[in-house]
């Protein structure tokens, strides 16, 4: 079956089996390994990617799912050499260990963000729990997305670039 995706701000028009996951769609056809299989039955979140502007556990969507649709991957949420502030923050806050959960964790964090600008730790935990990290303990994962909140509140440092839900203005990032 073809299918045409705009991932991570590039169109791709391939042929796929119309069984492909669009996890190994992205890995396997484009090289977008920072998607990682974590569990393969939608259990883990380390494949979260965003679809149209939300998450999705890239393991339980096919492929030709996301035909003429917008995906983002992990390696898509850089700006022009700068981390976005969700990765900053990660980073900052040592919110990883092993970091095979990381790039969906950013992922959903960045979903939860554009829902609840400013999240209290509830709001967060609740808002993760779809994503397992097998070694952190979340505490750091929690007070990364605290800050990257903080940064991205609108007002906050220089300005940036401003995308949103269904192109909502007000949201950095």
């Amino acid at each position: 079956m073809r299918i045409t995706v705009h991932v991570d701000g590039t169109t791709y028009t391939d042929d796929v089996e119309p069984r492909l996951l669009l996890v190994h769609y992205l890995r396997e056809k484009l090289g977008k390994v920072g998607t990682v299989v974590g569990c393969d039955t939608s259990n883990c979140g380390a494949c979260t990617v965003h679809l149209n502007g939300h998450s999705v556990k890239s393991c339980s969507v096919l492929a030709v799912q996301a035909d003429g649709a917008e995906v983002t991957t992990i390696e898509g949420i850089a700006r022009d050499g700068t981390l976005h502030p969700v990765q900053q923050a990660f980073h900052d806050n040592h919110a990883l260990q092993c970091g095979f959960c990381t790039p969906g964790m950013i992922m959903q964090s960045i979903d939860l963000l554009a829902d609840h600008p400013d999240p209290d730790e509830n709001q967060i935990r609740h808002g993760i729990e779809g994503n397992l990290c097998r070694c952190t303990g979340y505490q750091n994962i929690v007070r990364a997305v605290r800050q990257a909140a903080e940064q991205m509140r609108p007002g906050a440092g220089p300005d940036a670039e401003r995308i949103g839900r269904a192109g909502l203005p007000g949201r950095r990032w």
